[in-house]
């Protein structure tokens, strides 16, 4: 800030010395995005600003190694190039570049106690966390669909080919791109977090039009995802739990303990990564619900936000990029097989000898590749 531009504005110079709200240090050229909400509240306590700090760079670290390495090894290992994990390869794409954009600048604005970059970078720091946030949601329903299409429709499921899982993504990261660049051009905006250290779309204004864009962006990159992924899980458990009742029925009919054979190993292979798919997904939902929570309460002005509540909001969004490179690596028997090839320093445990299931490979999929 120039000090040509302080002492031309006394009244500017006199709020900014005083240190009395949270917005006090922003850059003089941040303050027309600056809510009036935030005013009323006193400066964060350094100390939050250096834990924010701490919690973002090992998350950053965690999702750069965890990600990259999933990248690595799916593109180096032929036999996990398949049309189901192509979309998994998407999700680690998508996850390794939220945390390349997110993290550094979080890093430099929590040292230096608010955000040091402008008004542009502000934006486009929104508009990347946006993007990536709604493609990784969406790429996620992708998985969901195809675990749906692969254990409760079985051998009548029409195969997903490499193309149309190439499709599929150009349509999920076209689908983001809709929703993320209104904000760009006046249907909202992306402006400062609470904290001051992180920029978002702005869920504190009063106008309709502008609140509208949250309900609306909401809908199709949160709630219609979730409906939809409820729906395919709600399914896939039912498939789950009445393929298991008839074995243990047909078992007992024979009087014998288990019915278990390669194709019944197949399929409990299916059911294990469709547990761990649930799961991968609840953690999430469970990362991005306290961020829409707090866009809803600031529009519907249901409850006072204050700064602290948007830092954990955004810890919470940032780790969903750093959960799935874990999940996958520890529950993928095939995953793990290549990875103690390529990396085995990585490797914790023992390894399990890869199954044909091991990496998504069922019946349709094989028909798949001979297609």
């Amino acid at each position: 800030m120039e000090l040509t531009t302080l002492l031309s504005n006394p009244a500017m110079l006199q709020w900014r010395t005083t240190n009395h709200t949270v917005a006090d240090m922003v850059l003089m050229e941040m303050i027309p995005s600056i809510d009036p909400h935030w005013y009323q509240f006193p400066p964060i306590n350094p100390l939050w600003h250096g834990l924010l700090g701490i919690v973002i760079g090992v998350l950053g670290f965690v999702s750069w190694t965890g990600n990259a390495v999933v990248l690595y090894v799916f593109s180096c290992t032929k036999s996990l190039r398949t049309p189901s994990n192509i979309l998994v390869v998407n999700l680690a794409f998508t996850d390794f570049f939220m945390m390349v954009v997110m993290c550094p600048f979080m890093l430099v604005n929590c040292y230096y106690e608010t955000w040091i970059f402008g008004p542009i970078m502000c934006q486009i720091y929104a508009f990347f966390g946006s993007l990536f946030g709604c493609t990784s949601i969406w790429t996620m329903v992708l998985i969901a669909f195809d675990r749906y299409n692969v254990i409760v429709k079985g051998l009548s499921a029409k195969p997903l080919t490499i193309k149309k899982a190439l499709l599929e993504i150009l349509l999920v990261w076209t689908h983001a791109l809709l929703w993320t660049l209104p904000p760009l051009f006046g249907w909202n905006r992306y402006v400062p977090e609470g904290n001051m250290t992180a920029c978002g779309t702005d869920y504190l204004t009063k106008e309709w039009f502008h609140k509208s864009y949250i309900i609306i962006y909401s809908v199709f990159c949160y709630w219609t995802p979730l409906g939809l992924i409820i729906y395919s899980y709600t399914f896939i458990v039912q498939a789950v739990a009445a393929h298991e009742n008839a074995m243990r029925e047909q078992a007992k009919k024979m009087n014998v303990a288990s019915l278990r054979s390669a194709d019944a190993a197949k399929t409990n292979a299916e059911c294990k990564l469709a547990k761990v798919a649930l799961m991968t997904i609840s953690l999430w939902f469970m990362a991005w619900t306290p961020y829409f929570i707090v866009n809803y309460a600031g529009i519907f002005e249901i409850m006072t936000i204050n700064p602290l509540v948007t830092i954990w909001g955004s810890v919470f969004a940032k780790a969903s990029a750093v959960y799935n490179p874990i999940v996958y690596g520890i529950s993928h028997p095939k995953y793990r097989a290549a990875l103690r090839k390529k990396l085995p320093f990585l490797v914790c445990g023992a390894t399990e000898s890869p199954t044909p299931a091991g990496d998504s490979k069922t019946q349709v999929s094989n028909a798949t590749e001979k297609a």
